[in-house]
């Protein structure tokens, strides 16, 4: 079932109204996380219900502590959810699944390896045929622009350069979904810009699902075909708001009205809980 569009001025917030028929996509039904620990229960998600569809570019922003990352390691399958149930195109997610690739804050590349054996340190920890899969890492450093850079090490790129590198290790294998943890937030800001316009390229061509969190709310307007916006911790939904401006963006759209205006929506959210930060 598509999402409800109720209109908020010239904005429009995407409420969810449950799961699609098809199955397709990422599906969150009844969700939350509680951390045992020994002075008690520490609530981090209260339950969680939405859809991310295929193709989609999904973006969460939130306050520091609110659950996000908790969020993306269980749709990953490396956290249980406390209560509720998670599903990619059907399947209930029970375990780590290979159909997702993984991007840090930290590019996290092994400074003993080049750019190119990094790339492909997914293939050789799950034992794929090398062969198989070398052009494809070979393609995807020539698509992020790292082409001629393959037998570099780390230390000798720029930190936009290594997350690049990072983005291709995630692709690699070809997972349908990636999954995005602040990765530009060490990056200066007209590096990040970069990544952005970079970012939203690679999406467009791949087609792959991405999943991004962030506390910038410029970046989750310029990137996102829908935001959810999430509460002080424990997290929850405070809204899902669509993204109503054509693809490719430019960084000029962000003087659009449109931009300003939903910008300026989100960050209401949090005018009475504080910063982002």
């Amino acid at each position: 079932m598509q999402p409800i569009i109720r209109p908020r001025g010239h904005l429009r917030v995407a409420v969810e109204s449950g799961k699609q028929t098809d199955g397709s996509g990422i599906q969150l039904s009844g969700v939350s996380k509680t951390y045992r620990s020994r002075e008690g229960d520490v609530p981090s998600l209260r339950p969680l219900d939405f859809h991310i569809n295929d193709g989609e570019f999904f973006v969460v922003v939130g306050p520091s502590g609110c659950g996000k990352s908790t969020l993306l390691k269980m749709i990953s399958g490396l956290l249980p959810p406390s209560t509720g149930e998670i599903k990619v195109d059907g399947l209930p997610i029970t375990k780590p699944h290979g159909n997702v690739g993984i991007v840090f804050q930290s590019a996290m590349l092994l400074p003993w390896r080049t750019v190119l054996g990094n790339v492909m340190l997914p293939i050789d920890m799950k034992r794929l045929p090398r062969e198989k899969y070398l052009p494809r890492a070979r393609e995807l450093l020539k698509t992020v622009g790292l082409a001629g850079f393959e037998n570099k090490l780390p230390w000798q790129l720029s930190g936009g350069m290594q997350q690049r590198a990072s983005i291709c290790r995630a692709l690699v294998h070809d997972p349908k979904i990636m999954l995005m943890d602040e990765p530009f937030g060490a990056l200066d800001a007209l590096t990040r810009e970069k990544m952005n316009v970079e970012l939203q390229r690679i999406q467009r061509e791949t087609g792959k699902t991405v999943l991004l969190i962030t506390h910038s709310i410029p970046e989750a307007v310029f990137l996102a075909d829908r935001i959810l916006v999430m509460t002080e911790r424990p997290g929850a939904i405070a809204a899902i708001y669509d993204v109503p401006m054509p693809r490719p963006r430019t960084l000029d759209i962000m003087a659009d009205p449109t931009f300003i205006a939903l910008t300026q929506t989100i960050r209401q959210h949090f005018s009475s809980q504080g910063t982002l930060d």
